[in-house]
């Protein structure tokens, strides 16, 4: 699914979160991924799947989680700057890194092959 009309593009890492003040009447469009929604003074909670779209009802915080990995739009706000938006526009060497380390967690988690040991 496409977002047009002034959209901002969103990706969004497994349970990475992101906070967004004050942003009434803006639409909310998943196009990957399943995410939680809630709104400050508000108790009920919004789950959108690939394909929903929601309009924010009110101003204060809404925090937005990615249930796992996934991608939104936010229609009809121009979104502070400081949002994560396209992966190519993100840092990528905390994710990188973080990659490494799991590889070498795993390499030296995993026993060696027919050790021999030196005589």
């Amino acid at each position: 699914m496409a977002c047009f009309n002034h959209a901002t593009i969103i990706d969004l890492a497994a349970r990475e979160m992101l906070q967004l003040p004050d942003v009434r009447g803006t639409t909310l469009r998943v196009t990957r991924g399943t995410v939680w929604i809630t709104q400050q003074n508000d108790t009920q909670d919004i789950v959108l799947r690939a394909g929903d779209n929601w309009v924010v009802e009110r101003n204060g915080l809404t925090l937005v989680e990615a249930q796992n990995e996934a991608t939104f739009c936010a229609i009809g706000t121009v979104l502070p700057p400081r949002l994560p938006t396209r992966k190519s526009e993100r840092t990528v060497a905390p994710r990188w890194w973080a990659r490494i380390g799991e590889a070498l967690a795993s390499f030296f988690a995993t026993p060696a092959r027919n050790a021999a040991p030196y005589v």
